[in-house]
């Protein structure tokens, strides 16, 4: 069965109504990220990762309880076995001070499964300023790569479109991330390297789709010569609407369930991958391509 298969859609003619709709997104996401800010996990603000290990399964909200009691705001993830959880923290305590409030949190809340630690690791300043612009150049360096491979691939005008589209979803996400924080209990919204990751994912995922409409508009430009470019692209993005409304139909099966069984772990992650779907789809159709669109009618009328 396939779906949005032989459609003739305008969706050239609809461009403006885009814009509107991106340029509302953009302005939101940059005032959310420019006023409220983005929270940082301690990844990149550093802290304090200790690693407990207990005698038997714990609950991951067990633990959090108790260091609730403890007085030790903190993220808490499972790591590995049943028995063994993650505590990461920001509080400014000396190391043994706050092992001892994290072991006086534990035995008081779960005094019938001890615990032990295994691992304690500081993240200083300087290692998580480091992190932070590894991460940066991470997604800067991934969007120049593609910037030459759609240049050589494709045309300049192309490559730019689909920077500027990748461009989109990223800062669309980070500032729903910004938005959204605090907004939703058990939903961890901080950005840490688990998020750049998403991110980076969301960077291929949007570039694949972008990359697959303008593939098919050069293939018609060479069928269809005698037609506008607006009847081209409109023929390209219909002729690829059922792979796109499939591929990101079964993506996103895929990330409900890893949002809703996945655990606390891999929740934000999911949500990010969610968003970045939603986002990337409307961008390959409703940003990329009208921006091909734009660059060569003033080319046109330039010349004429």
């Amino acid at each position: 069965m396939r779906f949005f298969q032989n459609t003739n859609y305008d969706f050239v003619a609809a461009r403006k109504v885009g814009y509107v709709v991106t340029a509302v997104l953009l302005l939101v996401a940059l005032l959310s990220i420019l006023i409220r800010g983005l929270q940082y996990g301690i990844d990149f603000k550093g802290g304090t990762e200790i690693q407990l290990r207990f005698t038997s399964a714990v609950e991951v909200s067990e633990v959090r309880r108790a260091m609730d009691f403890a007085g030790v705001k903190a993220e808490i993830k499972r790591f590995g076995a049943d028995t063994e959880i993650l505590v990461r923290t920001d509080v400014e305590m000396e190391t043994t001070a706050l092992e001892e409030a994290v072991m006086g949190g534990l035995k008081e809340i779960l005094p019938d499964n001890p615990a032990t630690i295994d691992r304690n690791d500081v993240i200083g300043p300087k290692i998580a300023e480091d992190m932070k612009a590894g991460a940066v150049y991470a997604i800067l360096g991934s969007l120049l790569l593609i910037l030459a491979y759609i240049s050589i691939r494709f045309e300049f005008k192309f490559a730019v479109a689909a920077i500027f589209a990748t461009f989109h979803d990223v800062v669309v996400v980070l500032g729903l991330f910004s938005l959204l924080y605090g907004l939703f209990p058990g939903l961890n919204l901080e950005i840490d390297q688990t998020i750049i990751a998403a991110f980076l994912t969301i960077v291929g995922y949007s570039l694949n789709d972008t990359v697959i409409v303008f593939d098919r508009v050069r293939e018609f430009r060479k069928i269809f010569k005698g037609e506008t470019l607006e009847e081209v692209i409109n023929k390209s993005v219909n002729s690829t609407l059922s792979r796109t409304f499939m591929t990101s139909f079964t993506t996103m099966i895929v990330m409900v369930i890893l949002y809703i069984f996945g655990g606390e772990t891999t929740r934000p992650f999911a949500f990010a991958m969610i968003l970045g779907i939603i986002i990337g789809t409307y961008s390959s159709i409703f940003v990329a391509s009208p921006i091909v669109l734009e660059w060569v009618n003033r080319i046109e009328k330039a010349k004429s």
